[in-house]
């Protein structure tokens, strides 16, 4: 799966990773208060969304080492939805996702994944089988005593659709994690009232929402293409 990074990246995607890694680096100096760990993920989380944007595995491989990353992080604020969402949900559908997307290339392609069409009735599956681990984790992080829980419970329910799209290969994968940038930037800005140093982690989650946009109009197209070829 070697890759010629000037011949397969767009000079347009290249410019949006170049600037999103240079927003994220600049943003930790100014807030970052030396938390190399924030930083870390998040540069490792950019790189994740260029390479799904393209549909390559090698960007769900990195979005379990991301997942791991930034549970430890939630763990930190005692955002305990966030850490059981991304230890216990995201990393592991994600390991699935990775599988599934070797599994199936498009037309022989390591580098790019076959788009998958997603029937009306997997649709209403998704959705009831979304609500059932909403409710349930709804209960779970009360109990926990979790900070912030109504934005908290949202974050798991995009967070579950989102990984669930991931691993059927649908372009509304890309959508969902959008939603789901949305309410953890909400949910980072809270917890920069009491710790600014978070605030790079606001930044960092902003410039997911612009990759994630960008990566739903890749798979729009790309679909479009391989229906076509």
């Amino acid at each position: 799966m070697k890759i010629k990074v000037l011949n397969y990246f767009s000079k347009f995607e290249i410019v949006l990773w170049i600037c999103s890694e240079a927003l994220i680096i600049i943003s930790f100096l100014i807030f970052g208060q030396g938390d190399l760990l924030t930083l870390c993920a998040s540069l490792i989380g950019i790189t994740s969304l260029i390479l799904n944007a393209k549909g390559n595995p090698i960007g769900q491989a990195l979005m379990v080492i991301f997942s791991l990353l930034y549970g430890i992080i939630s763990y930190s604020f005692e955002y305990f939805g966030e850490m059981a969402t991304y230890l216990g949900m995201t990393a592991p559908m994600a390991l699935i996702a990775l599988i599934s997307w070797i599994k199936n290339p498009y037309k022989n392609n390591k580098s790019e994944v076959k788009v998958n069409e997603i029937s009306k009735k997997e649709w209403i599956f998704a959705a009831l089988l979304t609500a059932a681990v909403t409710v349930a984790f709804y209960f779970i992080l009360k109990a926990f005593g979790t900070a912030n829980l109504l934005p908290s419970t949202l974050s798991v329910t995009t967070s579950f659709i989102a990984a669930y799209l991931t691993f059927r290969r649908s372009p509304y994968f890309a959508l969902a994690y959008a939603a789901n940038d949305v309410i953890l930037i909400i949910l980072w800005v809270l917890a920069s009232f009491s710790k600014p140093s978070y605030i790079s982690v606001v930044v960092c989650f902003a410039v997911f929402l612009i990759n994630d946009t960008y990566g739903f109009i890749c798979w729009q197209k790309m679909k479009k293409r391989q229906a076509q070829g």
